[in-house]
């Protein structure tokens, strides 16, 4: 019988040749992974080198190598940056541009193949986002937006589809306690996305109110990110938030059919108690003193 350790080093080796790890030549482009992975990056808007080191996980060393490489390939330069000289920002130059591009474009194709291939697209994609939020779990990245945004919706939207697919009744969120944009907004409100690398995989809203309490609104967390602790940590932030907010009372409600969510708040200091509004779906009641 075959062991854990070797699936997963199994795995390993599968991946390191499909991303074309051990590639001098990355895509066909004339240089290993890691420089691509660096060219990628800024491109990608990631321009302060400490940031950029900390994103790829690379020491000091290699990454003065990997940006030295493109520097003298004349795709980047590296300047200080203008409101602290101690720090470096790197750009790409036209060249880079042209070369970041080509990249992108391998990239999606290669994505294309890779999922045509399977028989179950879908299938294969769900396995990739469950590892990668995995992996980069200490990466993970919560921060407060609007919640109109296109990220905060993507959120919202498979938020309300899984309701919907859960309740014996369907969900409608015209008919649900929806909360208005303007209360989950600061200095009202807040509302916070948890972003896995630029991928937003989990939401909470804090609705403010003139009831003499807030409302913790819309938690959700992908499917792909369950299991690693999410849920309590956006709850411990979002409670955090509030509490600067100057909010001393947090109440919240939810359904029997997320018992998973039920259980999160009988086992996280909130209490039970008797319904305080008129949404037809809930049928859990809590509150929280801070």
């Amino acid at each position: 019988m075959i062991d854990d350790i070797s699936r997963f080093r199994r795995f390993s080796r599968a991946v390191t040749t499909e991303v074309g790890a051990l590639d001098t030549s990355f895509l066909g482009r004339g240089r290993p992974l890691g420089a691509a992975r660096v060219l990628n990056a800024i491109g990608h808007g990631r321009t302060d080198v400490a940031v950029l080191r900390t994103y790829l996980g690379l020491d000091s060393g290699l990454m003065s190598r990997l940006l030295r490489s493109l520097e003298e390939e004349g795709l980047i330069t590296l300047t200080p940056d203008v409101e602290d000289a101690r720090k470096r920002c790197a750009k790409l130059t036209a060249k880079g541009q042209t070369e970041f591009s080509e990249y992108e474009r391998l990239s999606d194709e290669r994505a294309q193949t890779i999922l045509a291939r399977h028989a179950h697209p879908k299938a294969l994609l769900a396995a990739m986002d469950l590892i990668a939020s995995a992996l980069g779990k200490e990466q993970w990245l919560l921060v407060e937006m609007d919640p109109r945004d296109p990220e905060s919706l993507s959120c919202l939207e498979q938020y309300y589809a899984e309701l919907n697919s859960r309740f014996d009744t369907g969900f409608d969120v015209k008919r649900s306690a929806d909360p208005d944009a303007e209360d989950m907004l600061a200095p009202r409100g807040c509302f916070l996305v948890c972003f896995s690398d630029d991928l937003p995989i989990g939401c909470v809203g804090l609705k403010g109110t003139d009831k003499g309490y807030a409302e913790i609104k819309r938690l959700w967390v992908s499917p792909a990110a369950r299991g690693l602790g999410m849920a309590k940590r956006l709850m411990s932030e979002i409670e955090g938030r509030a509490k600067a907010l100057g909010m001393s009372l947090l109440r919240l409600d939810t359904n029997s059919k997320l018992p998973e969510a039920v259980k999160l708040y009988q086992t996280s200091g909130w209490t039970e108690i008797d319904r305080f509004n008129d949404d037809p779906y809930p049928d859990y009641f809590f509150e929280k003193a801070l």
